[in-house]
């Protein structure tokens, strides 16, 4: 996918919006000290380009229930590619869309196949996930878990350069 050319002006916008989208295109505009129409324009050309990808509420996991927070790497087992039509790694990709736990998955390089970010009540919930979702996917060789103990920075701006 070819980058897109970002101006000094297409940066503030993108660094405004990141802080807070829920302002108003006027507000925006004065801001980045442009009238509200160009301001338009170029919002709308980011979001058609894709730089812009969606417009979304952050929620606070902690007061929705969700306290733990684990990493969890998994290596998969390794099947020849002419054992069946799909391969492991896209069953696996397909099923982690539909467990509500995992809210990021990142396919990895080095030893394990893939980073999952999971979200869930307590440790109950955790091995529930594990016990009954994670480890019973037939293509799961190997889980290694760690858990966070303290938020230290947690982002979803991007560095706009």
């Amino acid at each position: 996918m070819p980058k897109v050319s970002l101006d000094k002006t297409d940066r503030k916008i993108l660094a405004i919006l990141q802080q807070d989208g829920r302002l108003s295109n006027q507000e925006v505009a004065e801001r980045v000290s442009l009238s509200p129409s160009p301001c338009l324009r170029r919002i709308k050309r980011l979001e058609e380009a894709g730089v812009i990808r969606q417009y979304v509420a952050l929620l606070d996991p902690a007061q929705i229930g969700l306290g733990l927070i684990a990493y969890v790497n998994v290596r998969l087992e390794k099947h020849s590619a002419s054992s069946s039509a799909s391969t492991p790694h896209a069953e696996f990709a397909k099923s982690v869309e539909n467990w509500p736990e995992v809210v990021a998955c990142y396919a990895m390089t080095g030893e394990m196949d893939y980073l999952l970010r999971v979200h869930v009540e307590d440790m109950d919930h955790f091995s529930r996930f594990m016990m009954k979702t994670l480890l019973t996917h037939p293509a799961v060789a190997d889980v290694k878990s760690s858990f966070a103990l303290q938020r230290i920075k947690d982002t979803t701006a991007l560095p706009i350069v």
